[in-house]
């Protein structure tokens, strides 16, 4: 056959086809068949979501909300977020994240963390995570910074002439240290002689240790009554609390 017949050929058997599927006769058969389709996948979709992983759009919304969150928010901050009702329900709707979390094994689930919530990586993962984060996620202390960052985080609000009397040392330099970490900040002044600086932890505190609150200090009841204790007993015998301190404070 020539060449061009062939060409001729192949056109009109094109021509032909679109011409099939341009009549009404089989839009409506395509039509039919894409409907069929589509409920066949909404069914088979419908049926994936009712499963024990499943997430309601209210939940894919805290979720978002969630991991796009560079700090721990409010269960008020999450529902405003997340277009919720208010923090009750995004407490709720947390829980049932996490279940869906434990469900599937996820490496990460929600955390209660310096008083809100966010998403954290389970403690098995960090042999892996600090590999790539160690700068960020490690807060290395020396002996002398940590015992002063313990006794400003089981006494404040804490002058620094307490902090002193209690370590038996110069605590200065060391609070500038934490304070320019960002763990431990100024909450105001005393009301004795001299206003001198009083200090306490900051959110970033609460958040490298993992805790809601400072009532979850290990044994803090009985530290912090101690740590009272010992501060006032200090205080009856020196009268250079109440004196302005020679040093500049940090």
């Amino acid at each position: 056959m020539h060449p061009r017949s062939v060409a001729r050929s192949l056109g009109s058997q094109l021509g032909s086809v679109a011409c099939r599927y341009r009549s009404p006769l089989a839009l409506r058969q395509t039509e039919r068949r894409l409907a069929l389709f589509a409920t066949k996948w909404s069914a088979a979709g419908e049926a994936a979501l009712a499963g024990p992983l499943a997430r309601t759009p209210r939940m894919a919304r805290l979720e978002a909300v969630l991991l796009l969150a560079r700090e721990p928010l409010t269960t008020r901050k999450l529902a405003l977020a997340a277009g919720l009702a208010d923090g009750t329900e995004a407490r709720t709707l947390m829980r049932k994240l996490n279940r869906v979390y434990d469900q599937a094994a996820s490496p990460f689930r929600a955390e209660e963390v310096a008083s809100g919530w966010q998403l954290l990586t389970r403690p098995k993962f960090s042999p892996w995570l600090r590999r790539i984060v160690q700068a960020n996620v490690e807060v290395r202390l020396s002996p002398p910074a940590l015992e002063t960052l313990t006794v400003v985080a089981y006494q404040q609000p804490v002058m620094r002439a307490q902090i002193e009397a209690i370590r038996g040392v110069d605590c200065g330099e060391i609070l500038r240290q934490l304070m320019e970490r960002d763990l431990v900040r100024i909450m105001g002044r005393s009301e004795d002689l001299g206003r001198p600086y009083l200090y306490g932890t900051t959110k970033r505190f609460l958040q490298v240790y993992g805790l809601r609150g400072l009532e979850e200090l290990p044994r803090a009841e009985i530290l912090r009554s101690g740590f009272k204790s010992e501060s006032t007993m200090a205080d009856s015998q020196t009268s250079e609390f109440s004196a302005p301190s020679p040093n500049p404070e940090p």
